[in-house]
């Protein structure tokens, strides 16, 4: 099916329908820059269609108990293990990234599946005997009713799973409108749903664009709604949810740091750096794109990243040995291109310039890229990059590096190197960051704990997975109680 350009489809009240908009998106492969699908985007009918046959399944979804509801998890996580490298293989094509960071997406995804798992015994609630004379009070946790997510390209795969399993494991059932760049990988995740038997309406996925979303947004039969983009779509995301009163969690955009202090092994420190930095080809919003590096640590720590940029193998991400995927689109090649120059142009140094190299194919590609001496409140300094390059800034002191850190809008992850322990503890202490990093490039939280960003980065309370997965896919009821 995923195959043949033109048979991208909905999937709604358990049936493969097709898309009724006439807005058209291609879909490419980044590495070659072929056309690999077309889809389009639905329109109000579709989207009423999807959301109607989730309202018809509220009442008997809920109805299965939560313990019944885990079983259709369980079984969707071992048939995406049978389909592990099949799930690998349609991320790297349609996305770019390379092999083992698709299959790693996939080993996410499956986590928050196995931790959905779990829910039955998250949802219990509270009972207190004899409140008052003769009275019992309890508090349970009930479905809030049809929940929908809107989610970007980068990981097509492991966002949806933040989401999907924890909705439907409390009772609700559940709309995706996935990436009109990266569709193919939720076809293929919701062609393993489909053959688990679930209710009608339970699961349902929509192709489409910003007013697809905007329509799921405004559905008043939607009653929380989750996303992932850039800080101005998640802002704006979430005061059109708030509008329209529906709980929302709205992760935005980030710009993140990697502070060095001079007594971290750079030999250790730079390969954790240079990942965080271009892994996903800088395509995450946990990407560690601007390094605070302080005092003596910072000639070696710039030394030791370039020739780990110099060295970094392009390609496609299918072929063995390749480090360095594309770019999503052309568009991107060049808007990071762009903010390349205009940080020379504002006086950083460019140690080693990735837009000079290329590739034998036509796509998407640009290399690793080193910026030395980005001075604080610069281009490269402030703007989320979304690109394979490294920004490089030098300070004195700790003191410093922290007033960086926190005087940045957004709050999404911040990482220390240091063989310090009382460094680390005050880091940890201070950073205006809701995911930190000791001695790691990526701080990216196990599918066990909240995905806690700060700031530009989020908006609302409850954040993705986790023990906030439950508390936003449930509303609490309080019963007080008397036998007379």
């Amino acid at each position: 099916m995923i195959d043949d350009l033109e048979t991208l489809r909905n999937y709604i009240g358990g049936k493969w329908t097709p898309v009724g908009g006439s807005n058209t998106f291609e879909v490419w492969d980044p590495a070659t820059g072929a056309v690999i699908s077309r889809v389009r985007a639905s329109d109000s009918l579709d989207v009423h269609a999807a959301v109607a046959a989730a309202s018809a399944a509220v009442p008997g979804w809920r109805r299965h108990t939560p313990v019944e509801r885990a079983q259709f998890l369980f079984r969707l996580k071992a048939r995406m293990e049978d389909r592990f490298d099949d799930l690998a293989r349609s991320i790297t094509i349609e996305h770019g990234k390379v092999l083992a960071e698709a299959r790693g997406e996939v080993r996410r995804a499956i986590d928050n599946i196995d931790q959905a798992c779990g829910t039955p015994a998250l949802l219990q609630g509270r009972f207190a005997e004899d409140i008052s004379h003769g009275v019992d009070e309890a508090l349970i946790r009930q479905p809030v009713g049809v929940c929908a997510a809107i989610v970007p390209f980068n990981f097509p795969l492991m966002i949806p799973c933040w989401f999907l399993p924890y909705a439907i494991a409390c009772g609700n059932p559940f709309v995706l409108k996935t990436s009109e760049r990266t569709p193919r990988t939720a076809m293929l995740l919701f062609e393993l749903i489909d053959g688990l038997g679930l209710p009608p309406g339970v699961v349902g996925l929509v192709h489409g664009d910003a007013r697809t979303a905007e329509l799921l947004i405004d559905h008043p039969e939607v009653k929380a709604i989750s996303f992932v983009g850039s800080t101005p779509a998640a802002r704006a995301v979430y005061a059109r949810a708030a509008a329209n009163g529906m709980r929302a969690q709205a992760q935005g955009g980030a710009k993140n740091s990697l502070v060095v202090l001079p007594d971290a092994p750079i030999d250790l420190v730079a390969p954790l750096a240079a990942e965080s930095a271009f892994g996903n080809a800088g395509q995450r919003c946990l990407a560690g794109g601007s390094a605070i590096v302080v005092g003596a640590a910072a000639d070696p720590f710039v030394d030791a990243v370039a020739a780990l940029a110099e060295a970094t193998t392009m390609g496609s991400g299918l072929d063995d040995g390749v480090e360095l995927g594309p770019l999503i689109t052309q568009h991107s090649r060049q808007r990071v291109g762009a903010l390349i120059g205009v940080g020379a142009d504002e006086g950083a140094q460019l140690v080693v310039d990735g837009r000079k190299r290329g590739t034998d194919t036509d796509g998407f590609f640009l290399g690793a890229t080193v910026v030395d001496h980005v001075a604080p409140a610069t281009s490269l300094a402030t703007t989320e990059v979304f690109g394979p390059v490294l920004g490089i800034t030098r300070v004195t002191d700790l003191d410093e590096a922290l007033d960086l850190v926190n005087g940045g809008v957004y709050g999404n992850m911040a990482c220390l190197f240091t063989a310090d322990g009382a460094s680390a503890r005050r880091f940890r202490y201070e950073a205006r960051s809701g995911n930190i990093g000791i001695n790691v490039g990526v701080a990216q939280p196990m599918a066990s704990f909240p995905f806690s960003g700060w700031g530009d980065s989020f908006f609302g309370d409850l954040h993705a997975h986790g023990e906030h997965a439950i508390e936003f896919y449930t509303q609490t009821k309080v019963v007080v109680e008397r036998w007379l």
